[in-house]
């Protein structure tokens, strides 16, 4: 990983997107800075689309898919996508709205995608409990994560946010949900899993396409990303503008792929660090 000073002006000036993990590296101690906000807020107004790529759940994202200044956020490792729906304004809005003072865009609606038909989630979901349980059971002191109410597509046990599990605890986790036919990973807070051949890149590519009819396959060069842990690292290969918030330095020996670039300040700190030096070129 190099300082984020030796990040290419050229490359600085090809980025037209900016995809950025959301937990310990937008937000600090739980919440999104003044700063890291700001940012948000100038790349909007240099004309840049934003998409947040998340392992949080559909839930716990809609009040931010309505206040902050992004495209979309692609919520549960890529299952679902939440959207204002002016982007797409003949996807039907959610049921379950929030009811917020109108945005500025004049857009207070959200809508949702996502890449599995409502019988296959019913099923997962159905088989994924089953899973959990069996977590819960033989891992000690395993707990949910505390936002697992407004999970639709995966499951979370805590390791970091509310609980603190050992190194072997998470390890025996995902080996459970794995040996279950699950895909597991790792995030700076929570152990998630999931049924289906999604995951972080791939559900960065598939909002991409239907929110901004764009091919991130085509045009990874003039997009980066930004992250800080191991469920960032397939992102961290694919995108060659691939940018650690500090703080990922804590997984740098598990990670194959590391970012090619790391800033000096951790979380929303490192972000807006990361867009003045994008901005700036």
């Amino acid at each position: 990983m190099q300082n984020l000073g030796h990040w290419p002006l050229a490359d600085r000036r090809a980025i037209t997107g900016v995809l950025t993990d959301i937990d310990d590296t937008l937000t600090t101690a739980g919440a999104i800075t003044p700063d890291a906000f700001a940012a948000l807020h100038a790349l909007k107004a240099a004309g840049l689309p934003v998409i947040t790529v998340t392992g949080r759940p559909v839930g716990w994202s809609k009040p931010f898919a309505l206040d902050w200044p992004v495209d979309a956020i692609v919520a549960e490792n890529g299952a679902v996508t939440l959207f204002r729906s002016a982007v797409r304004p003949e996807m039907p809005c959610i049921s379950d709205q929030i009811a917020r003072k109108t945005n500025t865009d004049g857009c207070r609606q959200l809508s949702k995608l996502y890449q599995q038909s409502e019988p296959v989630r019913r099923e997962n979901f159905a088989r994924m409990q089953q899973v959990a349980a069996r977590v819960l059971r033989e891992v000690p002191d395993a707990q949910l994560a505390r936002d697992s109410a407004g999970r639709e597509t995966d499951i979370a046990i805590d390791h970091s946010e509310f609980t603190a599990l050992a190194g072997e605890q998470i390890a025996q986790t995902l080996q459970i949900m794995r040996s279950e036919g699950l895909q597991a990973t790792v995030s700076s807070i929570h152990i998630n899993g999931w049924i289906g051949q999604h995951n972080k890149l791939q559900g960065a590519t598939w909002a991409v396409r239907e929110l901004l009819g764009r091919d991130l396959d085509a045009e990874r060069a003039q997009w980066l990303f930004v992250g800080d842990s191991t469920n960032d690292e397939l992102l961290f290969e694919a995108i060659p503008n691939s940018i650690g918030v500090a703080n990922v330095r804590r997984f740098e020996a598990q990670l194959t792929h590391p970012p090619r670039y790391v800033t000096q300040a951790e979380r929303g700190a490192g972000f807006a660090e990361l867009v003045a030096a994008l901005l700036a070129g």
